[in-house]
């Protein structure tokens, strides 16, 4: 199989030494509509860490971030993966994520192991955390690029690499169907769908229409029991809230909610929960917060949120107003 033309950037090298190409990045927007579907792939949007995967076929491995920092120590569990592409140079695309026990993504999970790069740490934590390297895309393939080949072929040729091991996989896409892809994701508790132009080329560097990304946004009413001072300018205003749900036993933590507040939403919620302060915590167990100030559970706000973290807390939350007709008067 060819590309139509060649890539002048990425051209095969004779040496068979893999480039350095940079992940293609996709832009946020809704789902094809339905009469576009067909020529479109959908795949699962993951929660974790961009990685371009570089190899030499000497069964060695690089892995690479978006942002072109060495994270190859970070994640020892993933140097086989070098064993299985021997003979063959390669440059692939994917996603490394931590799951937990439902099998869902979980950044939270990964941040733990972001950073670390002393070998006996970082083995330590492989053990405990293990990551998943998601693949899927091929750039680079024993001294040709694949730059110029559509997003559908370099799928097939990526298929029959016959990747797999106990740390990473290769999922397939699927061809339109767009709102069952939806669905699924949604029920599975994923971050969302990536939409991908079969004809698409993979244009390095680049956040380009041929991707879109659309992710799961929910909606919650949470109740206010606590706030955060905010930092600089924020000094003496909430940075963030702290919130909670009702439970039969009180309310549970479900995590603390800056972002999206604008300075006049800040100032607001200073006067309002500055009438309402309490000594102790009105939630059922700890929270990991440095210096609260507790306030008396009575406000009520709507929240955005991606989906739920292992630890039953918000995972993404962003403010997005007061619910005065809620209030616990």
């Amino acid at each position: 199989m060819a590309p139509s033309d060649a890539h002048p950037a990425y051209p095969a090298n004779p040496e068979g030494r893999p480039p350095v190409i940079r992940p293609m990045l996709a832009v946020p927007g809704p789902l094809p509509a339905e009469g576009e579907e067909a020529a479109w792939g959908f795949e699962v949007k993951w929660d974790g860490v961009r990685c371009v995967v570089e190899t030499a076929g000497d069964g060695a491995l690089r892995l690479t971030t978006r942002a072109g920092n060495d994270a190859t120590a970070r994640y020892p569990e993933l140097g086989s993966l070098g064993e299985q592409l021997r003979g063959r140079p390669a440059v692939l695309d994917g996603e490394v994520v931590v799951l937990d026990a439902e099998g869902r993504p979980d950044f939270g999970l990964l941040q733990r192991r972001m950073g670390v790069v002393n070998p006996r740490r970082a083995a330590r934590l492989a053990m405990e955390h293990p990551v998943q390297l998601v693949l899927f895309d091929v750039m680079y393939l024993a001294g040709q690029s694949l730059l110029g080949f559509s997003y559908e072929e370099r799928r097939a040729v990526l298929a029959g690499l016959g990747l797999g091991g106990a740390n990473w996989s290769v999922p397939s896409y699927t061809q339109g169907r767009a709102r069952q892809v939806w669905d699924a994701t949604l029920r599975g508790g994923f971050e969302g769908v990536v939409a991908k132009r079969l004809t698409g080329r993979y244009t390095p560097n680049v956040r380009s229409p041929d991707w879109r990304k659309t992710k799961h946004v929910l909606t919650l009413d949470v109740v206010i029991g606590g706030w955060a001072e905010g930092r600089g300018g924020l000094r003496g205003l909430p940075g963030a809230v702290l919130v909670g749900l009702d439970e039969p036993d009180g309310l549970r933590y479900a995590g603390s909610v800056g972002s999206g507040m604008s300075d006049q939403e800040r100032h607001d919620l200073a006067r309002y929960l500055g009438v309402i302060p309490r000594e102790d915590s009105p939630f059922t167990l700890p929270v990991d917060v440095p210096a609260p100030h507790w306030v008396e559970p009575r406000l009520v706000a709507e929240i955005t949120f991606s989906g739920w973290t292992a630890a039953q807390m918000v995972r993404h939350p962003v403010w997005h107003r007061l619910r005065p007709d809620l209030t616990r008067l």
